[in-house]
């Protein structure tokens, strides 16, 4: 049977005694690596950031009007409602949005703020980097959205996330607008056209009313009744002139008389649709609600949340170990295959 190299087989404690034999070196190499770590993580190499958080729910609310002024059980979304995952989403979308991103760097200066020369080489794309790596958009477990701004300056972080909260809502409400003004247009140039038609029919049925014709059928029946009556009694030629010209006038107009007033009537009742459709609209466009339920409000941080220097300190200690030991190990073995081929 083939016999293991001695050189290459290791146990435990084979490992353990290597340990021992090495400690102090070990030792003074992770306590260099360690120090190290500690002064280049520190605020002259590494600048501290320090974070700060809004947490809101986006609201289910796309029409004020459908919203607050339907009767309960026709109503398309409640006021108070928070939103769901079609809602996160679309929130997510618009904090994401070249339009937002843009008012967020004129609002903050963030350009001179993150030390960038507009006249230098790809100074957007730096800019671009910059924002990616210091503020986040996220969707938490619950549906709820979180903004999350990392910064030098803590009471600058809390200041960005907090416009970006107030920022969204007036990009989405005008994002909205683009589309209610344009169905607002539409709607009041019905409205309007409706009405001038109204008016008109109305203004006609007053000039035949002043022609003497108000009721049909009354009129008719009555006038007919009174001819009727001088005709059988001989009554007078000049009251039978005046009904039978009566009678001429209501044949003559009685039919656009009846046609108008049913039109208006079936006109009046689409302007009252149309009038609830515009001012529906009209309140779209000259009324606003927030679109968001804030939780949480985003403060100034006391603590930094980068570099965690504790962290940075071990994990560099605990990997200069492992590569010195490897240095070490393979040094141990050079010198005893070298042995073993002398």
């Amino acid at each position: 049977m083939k016999k293991e190299d001695p050189i290459l087989t290791f146990t435990f404690q084979d490992i353990l005694r290597f340990i021992l034999r090495w400690k102090k070196h070990l030792l003074i190499i992770c306590l260099v690596a360690g120090g190290a770590a500690a002064i280049f993580s520190g605020p002259k190499f590494i600048p501290p950031k320090y974070s700060s958080e809004v947490i809101f729910y986006p609201t289910t609310i796309n029409s004020i009007a459908n919203a607050m002024f339907t009767d309960l059980n026709k109503r398309e979304a409640d006021v108070l409602a928070f939103g769901e995952e079609e809602e996160a989403e679309n929130a997510l979308q618009i904090l994401k949005s070249d339009k937002l991103n843009n008012r967020i760097v004129r609002n903050f200066d963030l350009m001179n703020h993150y030390k960038i020369d507009p006249g230098g080489k790809y100074p957007y794309t730096k800019l671009g980097k910059e924002m990616k790596k210091n503020i986040s958009y996220s969707r938490t477990r619950y549906l709820s959205i979180a903004i999350q701004v990392m910064d030098e300056d803590p009471q600058m972080a809390a200041n960005i996330a907090n416009g970006i909260a107030a920022i969204y809502d007036s990009v989405k409400t005008e994002v909205q607008q683009q589309v209610a003004k344009q169905a607002f247009i539409i709607i009041e140039d019905e409205f309007k056209k409706k009405e001038a038609h109204v008016w008109s029919l109305k203004t006609r049925l007053r000039e035949l009313g002043s022609k003497g014709i108000i009721n049909i059928d009354e009129q008719a029946a009555t006038i007919s009744d009174g001819l009727y009556k001088l005709y059988s009694s001989g009554g007078s030629s000049a009251r039978i002139k005046q009904l039978e010209a009566e009678r001429d006038t209501l044949a003559k107009y009685g039919s656009e008389y009846t046609n108008n007033y049913e039109s208006l009537i079936l006109e009046l009742e689409e302007l009252s649709q149309l009038r609830k459709r515009y001012n529906k609209a009209k309140v779209d466009i000259e009324k606003t609600l927030p679109h968001k339920f804030v939780l949480t409000n985003a403060t100034a941080a006391e603590k930094k949340i980068y570099p965690i220097r504790k962290m940075i300190v071990l994990l560099s200690m605990m990997a200069t170990f492992v590569l010195a030991s490897v240095v070490l190990l393979l040094l141990e073995q050079r010198k005893k295959i070298q042995t073993v081929e002398a």
